[in-house]
Order: structure tokens, then C-alpha cells, then sequence
């Protein structure tokens, strides 16, 4: 079992951060915030997905108008995420938003900082300090260091803008594209810091690619207990994003929401269409949020034996297939009925 770094716990709306809370899921819309109804279609999504945490990106005011109508009608907690301008993160604050993505030290004069740190205390809105590999003040860039090592010193430094204003709900990510310097960067925070942290791996890359970045980097970090919160980074859908999320929070039973899918990769003993059966059946349950175990199995061999841990299975034979609970076999049905019996059993018998 996995034994988690101590942290302390923030809220954002509803969702708790930190601690012993579930580490949770998060996505950022890629739709125009001011276009209220797209943003708001796509955060319907994201919720249908799984996601517990919505960022939405600021460019301007019209934007920062747009979260008051945004907010009012989302299911889920927004994150404003705000570059340069103190006076979007104050009215974004007044417009309602659940938290900031910002760095305290890129928002200019020490008395902007102030305001912004005085609303966001008086209502309770947490604030991530979001170090990113590529923009890094000028002085800490030019040191003779590990990018690594770089990164947690602007951390280290934005913490200390807010804290000097009595300021603590905190929450901190240091990201890369470069999964071993994103993981190095992890590591060495979680050392010097109880604030929970926020992990991800930037501009991952496309979905097959980023996905395996993200799960590299961090599983690794959760599989040594780091991390507070996630999100995986696609030049996707977001809907792609929470999904992968879950993935490797499952995987490393940290997560038990929705299906754990597994099915065997193929053989020559395989004798029924397992690749269109594995992708339909996966399809076909992936908004079904019952933590149960799924296999899809491509003979008897890796069926009822290697998988009869499953809650339900489909074990493969020729032109046909056997539909197994725990191990053992309840059904036997020809190849093109077997997705529709076995789909309708789990539904029937999980309601």
C-alpha cells in the first residue's frame, strides 16, 4: 500500500486537497472563456468524464466577466488561471471563482500583490503557485544548477511572497516537459514543504505520447506517495485528460471510480475479433462509475484462470465466447452476441 507524503489540506469549493483527501482529478477547458455557453458545455463534459477541479484560462477582462455566469452554473470548482494582471485575479475573485493559478511574483508592484492576497484571504480562495520549466525569472535561469533545482527555487520564492502576507492556502506545481527533471522537481519540494502539491507533466504531447510521459512521471511521483491532485496534459480533448487520469490513479489503487479494464494482448491462440471486443466493451462502460474489475480475455487459458479475480469477464473461443463472474463461468454465447449479454449483466446487476 501506498504511504502518502503528509501535507497539509486546502479546499477548493468542495473538493479537498491535501492530507488524507482522495487525490483528485483535474482538466483546464480549451474552449474561449467568454464564450459562456461552449465553456460551459464543455465543463458539463468534463464532469460527465469524472473531473472534480475546472481551470479556466483568463486572457482578459470580457473573460473575468465571464466567470460570474460561468460559475453560477457550473457543477464543479474553477480555477482561474491568471498571467500578469493582478486586476483579472481581483475580479475573478469578485466574480465568484473557487481559486487562483498564479505566481505571486510575476503580478507586478508589491502593493498589486497585496490586493490580490487580501480578497483571496478574506474569501477563502486558495492560490497554486504554478512554476513552469520554460519561464523561469531571469537570475534563477542564469544559475549554474539543475533545471530541477531551478524550479523549486522560484517555488521556494513565490511561497515566500505570500507567506510574508500572512497567507498559507497554498497549493504548488512545478512542471516540465522533461519527465525525469518534472520528477527530480517533485522530489525535491516534497522535502522542503508540507503544501500539497499539484502534479503534472507540461506540454506532454499528443495522446498516445503524453500519456505515456504522464504516466511515467506521475505514476513514479504517486507510487512514492506524491501528490495531492493531477492532470494530465494532452493536445487532446480534456474529456482524454480526466479520463488518463483515473487510468493511473486506478492503476496504482488509488482511485476506485468507474471500470479497471484489463483484457491479454493477443495470441495465437485467439480465435474470436478480441481487439474490436476489448475496445467496444471498454467503450461501452466507460461513464459507468461502479469500481468494478472488467477482463476481456482472448481464450480459456487467460479467462476464468489468469483473470478469475474480475467481478465479470468474456473468455474467448472459437467464433464464440464464455461470460465468467469471479472465476466462474455462467454463459456461453456465440462472438456477435456477447457484447450485449455481457454489457446488460453487469448494468442489470449494478444498478
Amino acid at each position: 500500500m501506498i504511504q502518502r507524503r503528509k501535507s497539509k489540506q486546502i479546499q477548493i469549493g468542495n473538493i479537498k486537497i491535501g492530507a488524507n483527501a482522495p487525490i483528485s482529478v483535474q482538466s483546464m477547458t480549451n474552449t474561449d472563456t467568454r464564450n459562456v455557453e461552449e465553456t460551459l458545455k464543455q465543463i458539463y463534459n468534463l464532469k460527465e468524464a469524472g473531473c472534480e477541479i475546472v481551470r479556466l484560462a483568463i486572457l482578459n477582462s470580457d473573460a473575468a466577466d465571464a466567470v460570474k455566469e460561468i460559475r453560477k452554473k457550473s457543477p464543479v470548482p474553477l480555477v482561474a488561471d491568471i498571467h500578469f494582471d493582478y486586476r483579472l485575479a481581483i475580479q475573478c475573485i469578485e466574480n465568484g471563482i473557487d481559486a487562483l493559478r498564479l505566481n505571486p511574483g510575476n503580478i507586478g508592484k508589491e502593493e498589486n500583490i497585496k490586493k490580490v492576497v487580501s480578497l483571496a484571504k478574506t474569501n477563502n480562495i486558495p492560490i497554486r503557485i504554478g512554476i513552469n520549466a520554460g519561464s523561469l525569472e531571469k537570475d534563477i535561469e542564469k544559475m549554474n544548477i539543475p533545471l530541477s533545482e531551478k524550479m523549486v527555487l522560484s517555488a521556494i520564492r513565490h511561497i515566500k511572497i505570500l507567506e510574508d502576507n500572512n497567507f498559507d492556502n497554498i497549493k504548488i506545481s512545478l512542471k516540465s516537459s522533461d519527465v525525469l527533471t518534472t520528477i527530480e522537481a517533485y522530489r525535491l519540494i516534497a522535502k522542503k514543504t508540507e503544501y500539497p502539491l499539484h502534479l503534472g507533466v507540461t506540454e506532454a504531447g499528443t495522446y498516445t505520447g503524453g500519456i505515456v510521459k504522464s504516466a511515467v512521471g506521475l505514476g513514479t511521483l504517486l507510487a512514492e506517495g506524491i501528490g495531492d491532485t493531477i492532470r494530465v496534459s494532452l493536445t487532446d480533448s480534456p474529456v482524454e485528460e480526466v479520463k488518463a487520469g483515473y487510468m493511473i490513479l486506478k492503476s496504482l489503487g488509488l482511485r476506485k471510480k468507474g471500470i479497471n479494464f484489463i483484457s491479454c494482448p493477443t495470441c495465437g491462440r485467439t480465435q474470436i475479433n478480441l481487439i474490436e471486443l476489448a475496445k467496444e466493451v471498454e467503450k461501452r462502460l466507460e461513464n459507468f462509475d461502479k469500481p468494478l474489475t472488467i477482463a476481456v480475455m482472448g481464450c480459456a487459458v487467460n479467462g476464468p484462470g489468469e483473470a478469475k479475480h474480475a467481478d465479470y469477464g468474456i473468455a474467448g473461443g472459437i467464433n464464440e465466447g464464455y461470460i465468467f463472474k469471479k472465476g466462474e463461468i455462467i454463459k456461453r454465447l456465440p462472438e456477435e452476441k456477447l457484447v450485449d449479454e455481457f454489457v446488460n449483466l453487469i448494468q442489470i446487476e449494478n444498478v
